[in-house]
Formats: C-alpha cells, sequence, structure tokens
C-alpha cells in the first residue's frame, strides 16, 4: 500500500461509510504478470459478501492481499475508513481480520481447546506461566467451549482429539478460532470444498451464525448454489480487478456465471460496485 486515496470522494471510487474493509486501485505483479490489476473491493458491516471468479482471474491474489499474506505494489486497504498497511498475516490478526483456508490449519493430533488457542495460548499465572511456560488448559477448555456453544457447533467435549472429528466439524473448530479472535472480519476460503451436503449446510448455518453476531464474512467459494444461499451480495472478480458487485436476489444464478465470464455485461450500477 504504498500510495495514498482519498477518501473523500464518490461512492462509486471509495466512500468508506458504512464499509468493515475496503480497497482502492490494488495492484499486484509477479514479474511481467499482473495478478491484481487495479482491483476495488468493499466489504459493509454485517454481510456475507461472495467472492467469485473463474481460475486465474486473481481472486486468491486479492484475499491474499487483504488477509496481510501478500504487499500490493499499489493501491490502499482501509478498516472502518481507516488506511491500513499489512505487512504480514500478524498485522492483518492483529487489526481483527482471521482467515479460514481450505486446509483448515488445524493440528489433528492436538485438542479441540489448543487448536482454538494455537499460537495464542494462556499461559498460567505466575511462575509457572511466566518461567515454566506452562498453559492454563482449564481456562482454555473453558473459553473454547463457550466459543463453540456461542457458535452452537455441536462437539461434545473440548478434550476430544481434532482427528477424530468429521470434516464438518474440523470446519467448524477452524471457524471458532477465527470467530474468536477475528473480530473485525472473517475470510473463508472454499469452506465447503471437501464436504458433504449434511455438513455443507452445517458450515453455511456457521456464516450466518457469524453475519448475525455482528462480524463480516468473505465468502471465496466456487459453489454457486451455497454462494446464492448466504451471500448478501456477489463480488465478481474477473482479469485482476472486480467486475461487479452483484445482488443475489435481483440475479440469476445463470446470470452471474454470464458476468464472471465476460459473457455478459454488468449494469453501471453493478460495474461501479453495487453502490
Amino acid at each position: 500500500m504504498h500510495t495514498e486515496t482519498d477518501t473523500s470522494v464518490s461512492p462509486a471510487s471509495g466512500d468508506s461509510s458504512g464499509l468493515a474493509l475496503h480497497a482502492r486501485g490494488l495492484v499486484k505483479r509477479y514479474g511481467s504478470v499482473t495478478a491484481i490489476n487495479g482491483a476495488d473491493f468493499d466489504l459493509r458491516h454485517g454481510e456475507v459478501l461472495a467472492v467469485i471468479g473463474d481460475n486465474g482471474a486473481g481472486k486468491s491474489s486479492l484475499i491474499k492481499a487483504l488477509a496481510g499474506a501478500i504487499i500490493p505494489d499499489e493501491g490502499t486497504i482501509f478498516m472502518n475508513g481507516e488506511p491500513v498497511q499489512f505487512r504480514s498475516t500478524g498485522d492483518a490478526r492483529a487489526a481483527g481480520i482471521e482467515t479460514v483456508y481450505q486446509d483448515l490449519a488445524v493440528i489433528p493430533a492436538l485438542d479441540i481447546a489448543s487448536n482454538i488457542f494455537l499460537g495464542r495460548e494462556i499461559r498460567r499465572k505466575g511462575f509457572m506461566g511466566t518461567v515454566l511456560r506452562r498453559l492454563d488448559m482449564p481456562r482454555m477448555r473453558e473459553y473454547a467451549g463457550q466459543h463453540l456453544s456461542d457458535l452452537q457447533i455441536g462437539i461434545k467435549s473440548v478434550s476430544q482429539a481434532v482427528e477424530t472429528l468429521s470434516g464438518g466439524q474440523r470446519q467448524g473448530v477452524a471457524v471458532s478460532r477465527a470467530a474468536a479472535f477475528g473480530k473485525g472480519v472473517i475470510i473463508m476460503d472454499e469452506p465447503t470444498a471437501a464436504l458433504g451436503v449434511r455438513e455443507s449446510g452445517q458450515v453455511i448455518e456457521l456464516i450466518r451464525s457469524i453475519r448475525d453476531r455482528g462480524i463480516p464474512v468473505v465468502l471465496i467459494s466456487h459453489d454457486m448454489p451455497h454462494v446464492f444461499e448466504v451471500a448478501d451480495r456477489i463480488h465478481v472478480h474477473r482479469l485482476g480487478r472486480r467486475a461487479a458487485v452483484v445482488d443475489p436476489t435481483r440475479r440469476s444464478m445463470s446470470e452471474v456465471v454470464a458476468l464472471m465470464t465476460g459473457a455478459e455485461r454488468p449494469t453501471d450500477q453493478e460495474a461501479a460496485g453495487g453502490h
């Protein structure tokens, strides 16, 4: 984020009113390849925004920039209207952005509580924690159980190993970890890709639960039925930039796919970001 952007402009180009996370003019080049080509992005408070696009459209690079995994060559990212500079995923996490990747990044041999607090372990008080570095497992299990309960994830014990869980339950653990610490934005990368119908439905309910708690969700998905089931708006990414933002109640699934492939042109309002 090396260039500054004026936020006191029209909604189509930079008004931060009502936006939890937005970006203007993001560019990322890898040699002669431009992965992000002047991309804009708008995530409103309290919404599920689906991000869709063909393979090679640049949506993964866009999400990595928003999550701090890559640093754009140009453009600016804003949180709640204020410009931010993410030099690492740690910077993004410190700002309240949590990402649930497709591989979940859980450790199967560890129990649920340990996975939820992975990298943020609670130490015991006093000498045992500061010198001997002992973990406060009772507190971690108590908090983990509360997080799972808040999201209505049906797991009997937070002491059981993650490797004993189903795919949907493992997704629930990863989402609980994100919701526990991601107070600003949660990004979910293909959360239903490896799940069956029943478990996919559970994940969709999890996404709704997070949104209903006031945390906006960015959903990256190829599953159009799931996108239309849960998304409040759809960001269509094409050729390295935002092609349109669509209201799923006003467009059919086939029309959105046509926008994604370039077979159909967006309306002026959709092309301006749905404003």
